[in-house]
């Protein structure tokens, strides 16, 4: 009788795997680290060459009118969502925070900061265009001077016979319209475009920096809302109209939307490894084309926190969504993670913690699966008691064709009624769910700051010990903490293995690999992917197996009889047997057609061994 279990040759080929899958970790990570310092030294390069060429190229700074008697000032803008000040030096934003939202503390282990999109000169925004010398003019350059008309603020600035005017105006709860103007402009230049530039380096808000920053992309609308894209590396797009473009974070964004829309518009973003208070460097450049020799163009600030149904009140002026949402990277299961977001709330309506929202969210899900599991466990059975008939055959076709051996194993679940392929569609259904709540527990800004038992952010880690030192091997897989939730999930998902694994059939073919092995290597591999996730989805994992052992224990002990399954599927045997299904038929031709491509080699090898002799 054949023997399935691991040799030695399968458990070696396992461990190189194991390090194979370590090692090429580590190497992306050093490789990663390699490419961003590469850059950060090529900008600084670039930055310098910049430099020395607008000492040459550009004149003394031109300051306005000396009867405006301008100075540097901050403006401040406020309203119960927003508090916002604008500098008179290049009439840009030089904070932005949002009133009703805080910041991770690291010293405090909480989030009680005052929450910052802009500030500490995080952003920059410019327009520049050459005069008819070829000089190049900045607006972040000038000093303009402030007037207030009503509910407006307008930015003046002098050049020469010309003027620029920089118009801002609270609008709504998290909006700030503006718009830029000039006049006598054709004086001074030549040109038909100008350059508009957006920088913005992300601020680090949430605890869990290496994933905040995952988080944290370009995100745009294209043609009139019609179409969304984001983007983590760099975009250029040349003949596309670009209605807005995000900086967006885990749970933020800072949105520039333009009433005429960008074009000709590119966008890079660079990591911030080395600091710790940021993320990553965005730098977004479009053209401003002159009309008439002027710039006439109207923009709009959103600073967003990422809630699904504020995102989704954001509309144009026909009443057309302006698919800010997209901001909230749900993924093609968007809408199952809609539902869970409808289910959260109305069971926060009822003041429950979230984490307890969470353990009932989670027996919510196990319920609606439940005959999922059920059907595969019955599979299972089944499998496991034509285990000594398989085995009977296999001794019987020992000396036999393979492909013989599996068509006779084939003939043998098709009497007895099983389809061998049965428990894999189960297994598939659960995908959407699984990859659905991946995306939802660290997007749900609802579970923002909320903690529970020992985690103090639902939506990043949990850590019951933290260390400094960087241990290279370890730090680059694993953290600089230990996660109790992950930890705990992965010793459940060990024992709901071992017993699912129970029903599990050895393999029938020599050389084939023991897939329960690999059943027992996810759990140790869960606790290096795991550790730096949401403490919230460790904890809806560990409920959910705790769940499934209970279910095991309750379909083997009350819900299945296997003398019955047994009894019946001897009656389907004693049956005719039933026409092959299409399926079935293919898959009998497939056989066919591999036997018979495997007997045609075998002959041409011994016409070849005969030519040699």
């Amino acid at each position: 009788m054949q023997k399935n279990k691991l040799d030695k040759n399968q458990l070696i080929g396992f461990i190189l795997i194991g390090i194979i899958l370590i090692g090429f970790l580590i190497y992306s990570n050093n490789q990663q680290k390699e490419a961003i310092t590469e850059a950060q030294n090529t900008e600084k390069k670039v930055v310098e060459n910049e430099k020395s060429t607008v000492a040459v190229n550009t004149p003394e700074p031109i300051k306005p009118d000396p009867d405006s008697q301008a100075k540097v000032e901050l403006i401040p803008f406020t309203n119960d969502n927003l508090d916002i000040k604008v500098s008179t030096l290049g009439a840009q934003l030089r904070e932005v925070r949002l009133k009703k939202w805080t910041a991770y503390d690291k010293d405090n282990n909480s989030h009680k900061k005052p929450l910052y999109l802009v500030n500490k000169n995080n952003s920059d925004f410019n327009i520049s265009f050459k005069d008819k010398n070829g000089k190049i003019i900045n607006t972040r350059d000038l000093v303009f001077t402030p007037s207030v008309q009503g509910n407006e603020v307008i930015f003046s600035a002098n050049l020469k016979d010309a003027l620029i005017q920089f118009k801002y105006k609270l609008k709504g709860k998290y909006s700030l319209d503006f718009s830029v103007f000039t006049q006598g402009l054709s004086k001074i230049t030549s040109v038909q475009n100008a350059l508009l530039e957006w920088q913005q380096n992300a601020l680090a808000l949430e605890k869990g920096k290496s994933q905040e920053t995952i988080y944290t992309e370009y995100r745009y609308s294209l043609n009139n809302y019609s179409q969304t894209d984001y983007d983590t590396n760099g975009f250029e797009e040349e003949k596309d109209k670009i209605d807005w473009i995000s900086v967006k974070q885990q749970f933020f964004a800072t949105i520039l939307e333009s009433q005429n829309g960008f074009y000709k518009s590119k966008g890079t973003q660079q990591s911030e490894k080395e600091d710790p208070d940021y993320l990553k460097n965005f730098v977004f450049s479009t053209i401003v084309p002159l009309q008439k020799g002027d710039i006439k163009q109207n923009y709009t600030w959103n600073f967003l926190p990422l809630d699904y149904d504020l995102l989704k009140s954001y509309k144009t002026e026909s009443g057309d969504s302006k698919q800010f949402s997209y901001n909230i990277p749900y993924g093609w299961m968007k809408w199952l993670c809609i539902f869970y977001l409808w289910v959260y709330e109305f069971l926060a309506k009822f003041g429950i913690a979230a984490g307890w929202i969470i353990f009932l969210m989670t027996i919510v899900v196990k319920l609606v699966t439940s005959p999922i599991m059920y059907k595969q466990y019955i599979q299972g059975a089944k499998m496991r008691i034509l285990k000594p008939e398989i085995e009977e055959l296999n001794e019987k076709h020992k000396n036999s064709d393979p492909m013989k051996k599996q068509q006779a194993t084939m003939d043998l679940y098709r009497k007895a009624g099983v389809n061998p392929l049965a428990g894999c569609l189960p297994a598939l259904i659960q995908i959407p769910i699984f990859y659905s709540l991946f995306r939802f527990f660290p997007n749900n800004i609802a579970l923002r700051g909320q903690s529970f038992l020992w985690a103090d952010d639902l939506t990043a880690y949990d850590s019951i010990y933290e260390w400094t030192t960087h241990i290279p091997l370890l730090s680059s897989i694993y953290g600089n903490h230990i996660s109790l939730f992950t930890i705990l999930y992965c010793i459940v998902l060990l024992i709901y293995t071992r017993m699912s694994t129970s029903t599990m059939q050895q393999p029938t073919q020599e050389g084939m690999p023991d897939m329960r092995f690999m059943m027992y290597l996810m759990p140790v591999m869960f606790i290096f992917w795991l550790n730096s996730y949401a403490s919230g989805l460790s904890w809806y994992y560990l409920v959910s197996n705790a769940i499934n052992i209970i279910l095991i224990l309750l379909i083997k002990n009350f819900l299945i009889n296997e003398e019955k399954i047994h009894a019946k599927m001897q009656q389907n045997k004693a049956k005719p047997a039933k026409k092959r299904s299409r399926w079935q038929q293919k898959m009998q031709e497939m056989m066919e057609q591999a036997q018979q491509q495997q007997k045609q080699i075998q002959e041409q090898k011994a016409k070849q061994q005969n030519k040699k002799k």
